[in-house]
């Protein structure tokens, strides 16, 4: 199972970016898919996960109300739309093909916020 994250840019609070997380070796309709982020000198910070069954999809308090998870089982694509973003929004951000951030995790996308 390989991961590749991409999107992450340099954005002004209150903007907003999608990321995408192209998986192969697998597919993202029969797998449970997370995102995480990791900011600098901080550990993984789980931020949401989306169920395989049901596609159902669940937030930590810190992003709820303004990221959305996704799929596109068609491109075989996990995305993360974020919006209103905040500075301590900053950080590298991975995709996992496991719930809370676990399972394997692919290369992953910087996102800069600034304030």
């Amino acid at each position: 199972a390989q991961l590749v994250a991409s999107g992450g840019d340099l954005v002004q609070a209150g903007g907003s970016l999608t990321l995408s997380c192209v998986a192969s070796g697998f597919s993202v309709r029969y797998s449970d898919m997370s995102w995480v982020r990791q900011a600098p000198g901080k550990g993984d910070e789980w931020l949401a996960d989306i169920r395989a069954t049901l596609g159902d999809t669940y937030y930590a308090d810190s992003v709820k109300g303004r990221f959305t998870v996704s799929r596109d089982i068609s491109k075989n694509t996990l995305y993360l739309r974020m919006t209103n973003l905040r500075p301590a929004d900053s950080g590298i951000y991975y995709c996992t093909n496991d719930l809370r951030g676990s399972g394997v995790r692919g290369q992953g996308t910087q996102v800069t916020v600034s304030s």
